[in-house]
C-alpha cells in the first residue's frame, strides 16, 4: 500500500538524519526574524540562513514599488505571457535586463521566467535536443541537473571545477551540439567556476556555455552586473540565467542570450509558455530593484558585505583552529556564501540544535543536497547584518563547539 511505503521511507530518512522541517516565519525577510516552528510558540531569531545577499528583501523602496504596481497592474497577470498576461512591466523589465547584460552578451535580449528553476528546465528543454551533449559541473544546482536529465541530450558529468577532465571530454565529442553547463558561484560551498577558462573551451570546441548565476547576479561585478561582469567576459556563446529572490530581494528570474535563441525560448520552451505570467508588481518592483543595486545604495552595500565576509572568515579560521579536535573546516569561498563543513549528519544537527537554542539560525544542510561525509552549515551573510550579528554568530559558535566536546 502506498501510504505504508511511504511511512517506512519516512521512517528510514529520519533514521538518517535526513528529516526536513519547516519554519514558520511570521515577519519580513530579514537578520532578525520571528518564527514559529509547527505548533510551538514562535521565537525571534537572528538568521543566517537567507539569501538576501544585499538585503533588499525589506527594502521600503522596493516594497512601495511593489504596492505601486500592484495600484496600477492590479494583483495578478491574469494568464500566460503568449495568450494576455504579458504586461508593459514585464516588457519594461526584460529590456532593462537586456541593457543591463549588454556590455558580456552582444545584442543581448532578455525573458522572464517565474522561478530560476523553471529558467532552467526551459533551457534545458528548449535547446539541449537528442544530437546534443551536455558537460556539467557535478556540484551544479539540482535545476541544472534535472534539466538536463529531462533533455533528450546526453549528459556527461565532470568533477568539480576540474576543466582538465572536462577538456577531455569534449576532446572526445562529436557531437553538433555541445553545452558546457555550470554555476558561477556554487551554492553550497561559495566558490567560483572559472568561467574564463570555460568560456576558452567553448570556443575552442564549438560550444556554448551556460552559467546559472543564481548567487552572483546583484553581488559580484561592477554595479553588481553578475559573476560575468566580474572576470570582464563579453561572448555570444553565453546562455545566462539569473535569479531576481536572492541578491535582487523579489522574484522570479530571467534568461540572457542572443537574441535568436530567446526568441526559440519563446516559441518552444513549455515552462514559459504553458504557465501563467508572475504578477506585473513583481516585474515592476524589479526594476526598482535594478536601480538600487546599480546606484550608489547597492555599491554601499556590496562593500559592507565583503567587510563582513572578511570579519566571518578570520574569526572562524581562529575558532576552527581552537577546537581542531572537532573537525570542523571552512569552505574556500569569498562570497556571502560560508559553509562550515561539520561532517555527519547527527553532527551537522546537533551544531544547528545548538544555535538555535542561542537564537541563531542557521540550519544544517546534508545529503543529498551535498555528498555525503560533507554535512555542514550553510552561513550565508547578508548587507542587512551588522558587524555585532557576526561576532555574535562566532561567539554562538564557540560556546556550542564547547558543550559538543563536553
Amino acid at each position: 500500500m502506498l501510504i505504508d511505503h511511504l511511512n517506512r521511507q519516512l521512517r528510514e530518512r529520519a533514521d538518517q538524519a535526513l528529516t526536513r522541517t519547516r519554519r514558520t516565519a511570521e515577519s519580513p525577510c530579514a537578520p532578525q526574524q520571528r518564527v514559529a516552528i509547527g505548533n510551538q510558540p514562535s521565537r525571534d531569531l537572528l538568521a543566517f540562513c537567507s539569501n538576501d545577499y544585499l538585503g533588499l528583501a525589506h527594502h521600503p523602496a522596493l516594497v512601495e514599488a511593489l504596492a505601486e504596481g500592484a495600484r496600477r497592474f492590479g494583483a495578478g497577470s491574469g494568464a500566460s505571457h503568449l495568450v494576455s498576461g504579458h504586461s508593459l512591466a514585464h516588457a519594461t523589465l526584460e529590456a532593462e535586463l537586456a541593457t543591463w547584460m549588454a556590455p558580456c552578451i552582444p545584442d543581448a535580449r532578455a525573458l522572464y521566467f517565474c522561478t530560476g528553476y523553471m529558467a532552467n528546465i526551459a533551457i534545458a528543454q528548449a535547446l539541449y535536443a537528442h544530437d546534443a551533449i551536455i558537460f556539467a559541473d557535478k556540484l551544479n544546482h539540482a535545476s541544472l541537473v534535472d534539466g538536463a536529465l529531462m533533455s533528450k541530450a546526453k549528459l556527461h558529468r565532470y568533477a568539480h571545477r576540474n576543466l582538465a577532465v572536462l577538456e577531455r571530454q569534449l576532446m572526445q565529442s562529436d557531437a553538433p551540439l555541445k553545452f558546457i553547463v555550470t554555476d558561477a558561484v556554487f551554492s553550497m560551498d561559495g566558490d567560483l567556476a572559472d568561467l574564463p577558462a570555460l568560456l576558452a573551451l567553448a570556443e575552442r570546441f564549438d560550444a556554448w556555455l551556460v552559467v546559472d548565476d543564481a548567487h552572483g547576479f546583484g553581488v559580484l561585478g561592477t554595479q553588481g552586473r553578475g559573476s560575468l561582469a566580474h572576470f570582464g567576459l563579453r561572448s555570444e556563446r553565453l546562455i545566462y540565467m539569473g535569479t531576481l529572490g536572492k541578491a535582487a530581494g523579489v522574484g522570479g528570474a530571467f534568461v540572457a542570450a542572443h537574441p535568436t535563441i530567446i526568441e526559440w525560448l519563446v516559441q518552444t520552451a513549455r515552462p514559459y509558455i504553458y504557465t501563467t505570467a508572475a504578477p506585473p508588481a513583481i516585474a515592476h518592483a524589479l526594476s526598482a530593484s535594478l536601480q538600487l543595486i546599480a546606484g550608489p545604495e547597492g555599491e554601499q552595500r556590496r562593500a559592507h558585505l565583503q567587510a563582513l565576509i572578511h570579519q566571518l572568515r578570520g574569526e572562524l579560521s581562529k575558532l576552527i583552529a581552537a577546537h581542531a579536535h572537532l573537525g570542523w573546516s571552512l569552505a574556500d569561498s569569498a562570497t556571502a556564501i560560508q559553509p562550515l563543513i561539520v561532517g555527519s549528519n547527527a553532527a551537522a544537527l546537533a551544531l544547528s540544535a545548538a544555535l538555535d537554542a542561542q537564537g541563531l539560525w542557521v540550519p544544517a544542510i546534508r545529503p543529498p543536497t551535498v555528498p555525503v561525509g560533507t554535512a555542514r552549515l550553510r552561513i550565508t551573510l547578508s548587507a542587512a547584518h551588522s558587524a555585532q550579528d557576526v561576532q555574535r554568530l562566532v561567539d554562538g559558535l564557540a560556546v556550542a563547539a564547547k558543550e559538543l566536546h563536553a
